[in-house]
């Protein structure tokens, strides 16, 4: 079980790590965007180290909770959330180093990051309440969900973490003119990030799926 969860963390953060890389090469073509984003790059890398971070945490969590008897969500997600403010602490200690100012918007983060989390709490104890038998990570995916529910679970995490990293642009202070931009630039950065998120969740998705290659047998 350890095993397991590991890997599905590592692999949570191989898909976050991935659709980073993806709004970012997308955001460099876009206006404002393109202007904006030397102030916003450093905070959307951070980001997705906090996000990765926060969702190990989530997944720990319902590793615990698998094995023990079900707890109502309303009670585990206080928890959770707190647990969520004290990395955000971290990753504002680290975006001081940058001349950047931020004030986490609390009262518009926490109702997007609740649900979030309760979707990956809910999708990872899926995924790792199989183990009536030894099953490979990947198996025990494809025996949760098919090919079309993973898929729409991978979009509506993307687009919920989409929510929250708008939240979050809207309190980076821009320099100059770009400050009058700065919910336009917001906004357009959801856009960005919602047109990356369809097509990479099917790309992923379709891997999750794909069979298996033959083992040669032959001498």
């Amino acid at each position: 079980m350890v095993l397991r969860v590991q890997t599905l963390a590592r692999l949570n953060g191989r898909v976050l790590n991935v659709y980073s890389r993806r709004t970012t090469t997308a955001l460099r073509a876009a206006l404002p965007l393109r202007l904006a984003l030397p102030h916003l790059e450093p905070v959307l890398a951070l980001n997705v180290e906090k996000e990765i971070e926060k969702d190990s945490l989530v997944i720990q969590r319902s590793a615990e909770l698998t094995a023990q008897i079900p707890q109502d969500w309303n009670d585990i997600q206080p928890q959770l959330v707190q647990a969520t403010k004290l990395i955000d602490k971290e990753f504002l200690a680290r975006i001081d180093r940058f001349p950047i100012d931020i004030v986490i918007r609390y009262e518009e983060i926490v109702p997007i990051r609740a649900r979030r989390m309760k979707l990956l709490f809910e999708a990872a104890q899926k995924i790792l309440a199989r183990r009536e038998r030894p099953t490979p990570l990947r198996k025990a995916l494809q025996e949760s969900f098919s090919q079309g529910e993973f898929a729409q679970v991978l979009y509506e995490l993307f687009r919920l973490y989409a929510e929250e990293t708008r939240s979050l642009s809207r309190s980076v202070r821009l320099p100059g003119p770009l400050a009058l931009l700065r919910e336009l630039i917001a906004q357009e950065l959801l856009n960005v990030m919602l047109r990356v998120a369809r097509p990479l969740a099917s790309e992923i998705a379709a891997l999750a799926f794909r069979p298996a290659a033959p083992i040669d047998q032959s001498d």
